[in-house]
């Protein structure tokens, strides 16, 4: 945890944010789905096999990161459709977030698709299809019409809850997509009483920066509000005490730049927050990406609108 420093097989589709959106629960197979510009659309896994195998090695024997990481293959893919199988590499159940990027027959970036296993044992595996949309034929001898973009795992007991039953802890705490700009980063956690009776916050929530293999990230000093960073970015307010009735929320602002100097830049995906001291953990993914700084700015919790 850090202290501060004072500057002067369930399967859902989501689009791909840091808030996301649970759109679809399958009891046995991943569900394929497109996310395009006028929404997610789901498809069920088993309407048949998309077309041939693709093997996970590239040409020089290598395993592609394009076609197999974190857990996640594809397996097979055709004109129309791809399919893949998800596996949780894991000691504890997780929730397994892949975001894959649809080609056009030359090889350019589509749109993506982002697909979420919920509850997925230690070692099991999931299945799940991608619908191409007819983008069009691929090239004789070239790959498959999609490729990985991204995989994140969070132990499902941690997982954040943007939607949905309102976890046993009666808050509900999840990171917001944030904002990025010559290299300044702003992202939002949010806190909402979910519950039925009144919840007090003080101060800072607790804060624990972790890498892609969910190790601790140490060296990085935590700063009382964004000031250090820079001005304006509404995590300035002084602490100070809110009870939250039920429906009613919170907002602790996160601020950072990831310029990048001498030294070997600072990635943190994934951060664990404690709204207080002694509350559970909840694993968020908002990509922190340090740089060389070495440092993140946290504001305190302030009130938000009391609207969901």
């Amino acid at each position: 945890m850090h202290q501060f420093e004072n500057a002067g097989n369930h399967l859902t589709a989501r689009r791909p944010a840091a808030a996301v959106v649970v759109v679809a629960v399958c009891a046995a197979l991943l569900v394929g789905c497109a996310d395009g510009a006028t929404g997610v659309s789901a498809a069920t896994g088993g309407a048949g096999p998309c077309g041939a195998p693709v093997p996970s090695a590239s040409r020089n024997g290598q395993a592609s990161p394009e076609l197999a990481q974190g857990g996640v293959r594809i397996t097979a893919a055709g004109a129309a459709c791809a399919e893949y199988e998800v596996t949780n590499p894991e000691d504890e159940t997780s929730d397994v977030t892949a975001v894959f990027s649809r080609l056009s027959a030359a090889g350019g970036a589509l749109d993506n698709v982002t697909q979420v296993v919920t509850s997925l044992a230690p070692g099991a595996t999931a299945k799940g299809r991608i619908e191409l949309d007819g983008h069009g034929q691929a090239r004789p001898g070239a790959g498959p019409l999609v490729k990985i973009v991204q995989v994140r795992s969070v132990p499902s007991a941690e997982a954040s809850q943007p939607g949905g039953p309102c976890p046993a802890s009666g808050l509900r705490l999840y990171a917001g997509d944030g904002d990025a700009a010559m290299g300044l980063r702003v992202v939002g956690l949010h806190l909402r009483n979910c519950g039925t009776s009144a919840v007090s916050v003080n101060g800072y929530p607790k804060l624990q920066l972790l890498d892609v293999e969910h190790r601790p990230v140490d060296g990085v000093r935590f700063l009382s509000g964004g000031a250090g960073i820079a001005g304006g970015t509404g995590a300035d307010d002084p602490p100070q005490e809110i009870v939250l009735r039920p429906g009613e929320g919170a907002r602790s602002t996160l601020v950072w730049r990831n310029t990048v100097e001498a030294g070997n830049p600072v990635n943190a995906p994934y951060v664990r927050v404690r709204a207080t001291p002694d509350a559970a953990p909840v694993m968020v993914v908002p990509e922190i990406d340090l740089g060389t700084t070495g440092r993140l700015g946290v504001g305190a919790w302030t009130r938000e609108d009391s609207r969901p």
